[in-house]
This record gives C-alpha cells, structure tokens and sequence, in this order.
C-alpha cells in the first residue's frame, strides 16, 4: 500500500512524510531500528518527503540521509532546516544572514546534494528582523542551492513578514489531537496565503501509539523526560485519551495510533504529517493510517473524545516552549 501524492504549495510531496530527527547511528539496541533501511522502504511507499535539521545529532542525522538517497535522489523531495545553535548544553535561535548561508552549505555537504528541496527556518530568532533572514534565503533560492522556503513553529504575524519576502511554500508545526495551537490563527493564515502545513509529532510524539504507559519506559536522553505530558501525574491521565478511542480505532481494524495518524490527514490535502521513526514496522503502520477514511462524524468523534483542553501539561518545558512563538 502505497501513499498518495499532496501539494505543499508548488511542491508536490507524498501525503506522508518521514521526521528524521530519530536518524541516527545503529546501535546494540533491537528496538533502534535500522534508519538506511526505514528510509529505503520509505521511498518503496511514496513517503518521499525526508525531514530532518541539522541540528539532529549534530548533524549526523544529515549524513545518514545523505548516505541514504545515494543514487536516489530523484525519488526524494529533501527537507532541512537551520537556524538553531548549540551554545554548550544550551541550544537558541540563530537567524542572522551570514549563519543562514554558512549553514546550507554545511548541509549540502553532508546531504551530498547540489540543492535542498525545501529549506527551513528551525526557530525564529527574536534578535534579526524576519525579513533580514528571509532576504538571505531567498538569496539561495536565486543561487540555485535551494528549491523552496519553509518555516517552523512561527507565529501568524512572523509568517506573513516572511511571505512578503519571498513565498512560503510550507509551515511547520506540531499539530495532533492533543496539540492544536496552529488552528485559531496559524492555520488561517496558511490558507488565506496558500501556504502547505507541515505536520509534526501528529502521533502526540508516540503518545498515541500506547507504547508508552510509565516514564521508567523512556531511556536516558529521550527528549519526552523532559516533556511536561509524560511527566508521571500527567501521563497517567493523558493515558485515558487513548482509552476514549480504542472502540473507534476496532471498528476500523485499527490502532489508535493510526486512527490519531488519520485525523491529521483528514485535516486537508494541504497538511502532510511526518511521523518519526527508525522502525520499519512502524513505518508501514503508519502508511496504512494514509489511506483510513473516516467519516465527518467519526471525526467529530475523535475530537470530543480528545479535545485540546482534555490534555494535562505543556508541550514543551519552559526553554524550549521560550523559543516557540505559538
């Protein structure tokens, strides 16, 4: 089973795409998963679009892609973004013109690719006028090294700023069942403009796969540790959710992992959700959630059974959510 193709404004893309942030070296580990292989039956199903940021494993997660799409090139639409800095154990918004060039060619290097498909801005930087950064990617646009612009987790006013500078082709964002922040204001915007959505973590960052039911699950340096909605109390009732969807999810021969995967691409054709993973298992689980029909009932199902108020904690702890602007 094979996924469809969508358009993120000029950019045609499979319906579903690949978060990469989990790329990595293979490890010892059973359950790591083998990434070159993932990403190969990746392409086999038409998930064609590879997201990752330089920013992942120092940029390791680049290389494997890289390494990856040898060969393939013309199968794969690449996506990766700039424009966080690690400072020490810290990591902040970077955006200035000169870090913008430094870095796609960084990228281009160890994606082994003579142009980007799609470039992103990580985080806006609150320090450079949106329109200073943009001028410079709009610049690699011009040069050849990039095909279209992208920006993630920016507020409706920063997106429009930036459009007027060059045209946005997709906007990324979290956005599930228990992460709707984009929908009063981002997602408007996005449409009036006729911007694509990006869709990140659409699975509630594993959440809703129900693989995860205590913290003693998560090993050491999962980013979810330090995630407000996996701490104990709040877990343990954000669990319910899951609960409230099985029957819906029978009914359909499916997981509610899948059937949280489906609501976000009924969400509409121009909304591509990238769930990560190394797996190819869940992969291919994940590719049969692509083509779920479900019902405007089923979903106004979904979203009384996990409505956005129903979730207990933040997304994101209090530095990173900082350098969020939505």
């Amino acid at each position: 089973m094979r996924v469809t193709t969508r358009t993120l404004r000029n950019l045609p893309v499979g319906a579903q795409g690949l978060g990469c942030s989990g790329v990595r070296d293979r490890t010892d580990e059973p359950e790591s998963g083998d990434p070159v292989a993932t990403i190969h039956r990746a392409l086999e199903l038409g998930v064609n679009l590879l997201d990752t940021a330089n920013v992942y494993g120092d940029g390791r997660s680049e290389e494997i892609i890289g390494g990856a799409i040898s060969g393939r090139r013309d199968e794969v639409v690449v996506a990766t973004k700039f424009g966080i800095q690690k400072q020490g154990n810290t990591r902040i918004p970077r955006g200035d013109p000169d870090y913008v060039r430094q870095c796609c060619e960084e990228s281009l290097r160890r994606l082994h690719v003579d142009h980007i498909d799609l470039y992103y801005q990580h985080r806006v930087d609150p320090t450079v006028p949106i329109e200073d950064t943009w001028g410079a990617m709009s610049e690699l646009v011009t040069a050849g090294k990039v095909l279209t612009l992208g920006i993630s987790e920016a507020s409706a006013a920063t997106i429009r700023r930036a459009h007027a500078v060059h045209p946005i082709t997709a906007v990324e964002c979290e956005w599930s069942l228990w992460t709707r922040v984009i929908e009063p204001d981002v997602l408007p915007t996005c449409r009036e403009l006729g911007i694509g959505i990006v869709a990140y973590a659409p699975l509630g960052r594993g959440f809703f796969t129900g693989e995860v039911v205590s913290r003693s699950q998560l090993s050491v340096g999962d980013s979810r540790l330090a995630s407000p909605r996996f701490f104990d109390q709040n877990l343990a009732h954000n669990l319910e959710l899951i609960e409230r969807i099985k029957a819906l999810a029978a009914i359909h021969d499916a997981t509610p992992g899948q059937l949280a995967l489906a609501w976000v691409h009924h969400r509409g054709r121009d909304v591509v959700p990238i769930p990560g993973t190394t797996r190819l298992r869940h992969l291919e689980e994940n590719v049969v959630a692509a083509n779920i029909e479900l019902s405007m009932v089923e979903l106004e199902t979904l979203e009384r059974a996990v409505p956005a108020d129903a979730v207990m904690g933040e997304r994101y702890a209090p530095d990173l959510a900082s350098q969020t602007e939505i």
